[in-house]
């Protein structure tokens, strides 16, 4: 499975626990001395403010249409604004935009919870899991079990339509991927059990608003028939959308070993993602997220600077014998579908 500018990870040297633990901290205090982990408030102030503007326009494009099927096409841009508004929470959730706990807080629950229906509290839960062993079987909630599979181990033991399913995973993934803006939307439901009272009670209340308003403008607008139809088309190119931006990401990268050597922060993060080559179009389509190591090793870093800080973590690696994927977006999937194809042959007959 190639990785273009980075050997197989398996190559990299595994160096002493305490040599490990020390490797990070001469990047951490370089990345510091310039600046990078500074706030850019300016340039989330005028992002954000953009996408809200895009946002309206397009609620007013659908209001002005009325009824007719043309009306559909609108859930293409509004698809594509509602990953940027993800986007947008994901950062907060890192605490990018603002200095205070407060502040981010507010910008997430307003962009996940009341214009997306999917819940803050919900996705930094299990996000924050991620990023603390991302790709470890045991801690990562992105590479449990569920509806794919990412180890043999897993497929093994499928039974009935999983087995099936796991067998055939990889021409699976992207038609999956069309549910998965309902699947976000019913997890956040869900999650509010578990979360405090207060808490539940600000999510729950945004989620309710953003049913009854998106609710409330389609069949306004458009007859039921016709309201459905858009609102499944908008949430299956979301889904689509969001979970094409972060596939790429680790699919197919180390998967450290749960009884093996604890790897420190740098390997943590470094040897399990992986980057996408690309310019300002790559950036914003998938919303910085192509520069996996870098936000891996720096998640609060303000997005704007992940492409700033690249050359500095590219050139540590290169430093340290680590290997640093890098490939382009077409080949991201390529490696991630044939580690799936590989792991789903555990479920497939001899």
């Amino acid at each position: 499975m190639s990785q273009a500018t980075a050997p197989p990870a398996s190559t990299a040297p595994v160096g002493a626990t305490a040599q490990q633990g020390s490797e990070f901290t001469p990047l951490l205090r370089k990345v510091r001395g310039q600046g990078l982990l500074e706030r850019r408030k300016g340039w989330y102030a005028r992002m954000i403010s953009v996408n809200l503007l895009a946002l309206a326009a397009v609620v007013t494009g659908f209001v002005l249409a009325g009824d007719t099927w043309w009306t559909l096409l609108l859930a293409v841009p509004l698809a594509v604004l509602s990953a940027r508004t993800a986007y947008v929470g994901h950062d907060a959730g890192h605490a990018q935009i603002a200095v205070g706990r407060r502040a981010n807080r507010a910008i997430g629950l307003l962009h996940g919870n009341l214009l997306l229906g999917m819940s803050y509290a919900w996705w930094n839960d299990k996000h924050n899991r991620h990023h603390a062993n991302p790709n470890h079987i045991e801690k990562d909630p992105d590479v449990g079990a569920g509806a794919l599979v990412w180890t043999t181990e897993q497929a093994a033991v499928r039974r009935g339509f999983a087995r099936w399913v796991t067998r055939h995973q990889a021409w699976l993934f992207f038609p999956m991927l069309l549910l998965e803006g309902i699947a976000l939307k019913v997890s956040s439901v869900q999650d509010l059990r578990r979360q405090p009272a207060r808490e539940r009670a600000v999510e729950g209340t945004l989620l309710a608003l953003h049913l009854a308003g998106y609710a409330a403008l389609l069949l306004t607008c458009l007859p039921v028939g016709k309201a459905v139809a858009f609102a499944l088309l908008h949430q299956a190119l979301f889904g689509l959308h969001l979970g094409m931006a972060f596939a790429p990401n680790h699919k197919g990268m180390d998967m450290p070993d749960p009884a093996g050597e604890r790897w420190g922060h740098l390997r943590r993060q470094v040897l399990t993602s992986r980057n996408v080559r690309g310019g300002p179009v790559t950036d914003w389509l998938l919303g910085g997220l192509n520069y996996q190591i870098e936000h891996h090793l720096f998640p609060n870093m303000p997005r704007p600077h992940l492409r700033l800080v690249q050359p500095l973590v590219r050139e540590h690696c290169r430093d340290l014998g680590l290997p640093y994927a890098e490939t382009g977006l077409l080949d991201s999937y390529r490696q991630g579908l044939r580690h799936m194809h590989t792991v789903g042959g555990a479920a497939r007959p001899e």
